[in-house]
């Protein structure tokens, strides 16, 4: 009852005002120091403008700009001329001096018979003697029946007793090899069955192939070389 009594007499009791901060006083040897201190002063920097140009000078200068611009034109541009592709020739090949062994012993080889001879043709070999003939795996192309070829590809020159051997090549200048085209073979026509597994469609494949066939029509050793071989 009494804790009652003293909330309300609390409540009913008048709300004292708070205290208001006054101004400050400052003492007048501080007023003096404030009003004797110079303001800051800033140095002022002039501003660069661009000169404006006169009314009269107008004109001119249109005038005059008109004229630069109709002088000075766009420089047109060359069409570029179609390149032509010069022939090329093939590189000069200084032949290589010849051993004096090898001078001396083509007499020799040369004056037996039945030489035979191991050509090149397209990067294959064939073993020929003079009167063989020849059947390539391909067909020659820009050839026709009666053409003579002459063969300077060779790896090997020889007869009974003697054999020249090339690194890798025979010097061509040492031999005369010809050959005669004949003409052309058909081979018979080849079936290839194709089939997939589980399919009971099977595709026929047809090819014929052809084939060119030389004659060796001469196998010769020379044995007048130059003498600056």
């Amino acid at each position: 009852m009494s804790r009652a009594l003293l909330r309300s007499v609390l409540e009913l009791r008048p709300a004292v005002p708070r205290p208001i901060a006054s101004p400050r006083i400052l003492p007048a040897t501080q007023i003096r120091a404030l009003q004797t201190q110079t303001p800051r002063q800033f140095n002022p920097t002039a501003q660069f403008v661009d000169p404006q140009p006169r009314p009269s000078q107008l004109p001119e200068q249109s005038t005059s700009s008109l004229s630069s611009s109709s002088q000075r034109e766009p420089p047109k541009q060359k069409p570029n001329p179609p390149r032509v592709r010069l022939p090329t020739t093939p590189p000069e090949i200084t032949p290589q001096k010849l051993d004096p062994s090898v001078k001396s012993l083509l007499p020799l080889l040369a004056a037996q018979p039945a030489h035979y001879i191991t050509i090149h043709i397209h990067g294959r070999p064939y073993l020929v003697t003079e009167g063989d003939a020849v059947r390539l795996p391909f067909l020659m192309p820009d050839v026709q029946p009666g053409d003579v070829l002459r063969l300077n590809r060779a790896s090997t020159l020889g007869s009974r007793d003697f054999t020249l051997k090339g690194s890798p090549w025979v010097d061509e200048r040492l031999f005369e090899c010809r050959a005669v085209v004949t003409g052309t073979e058909q081979e018979p026509v080849r079936v290839m069955i194709k089939k997939k597994r589980r399919c009971r469609r099977k595709k026929h494949v047809f090819s014929q192939h052809r084939y060119t066939t030389l004659t060796i029509s001469e196998v010769k050793v020379v044995t007048e070389v130059p003498e600056d071989a």
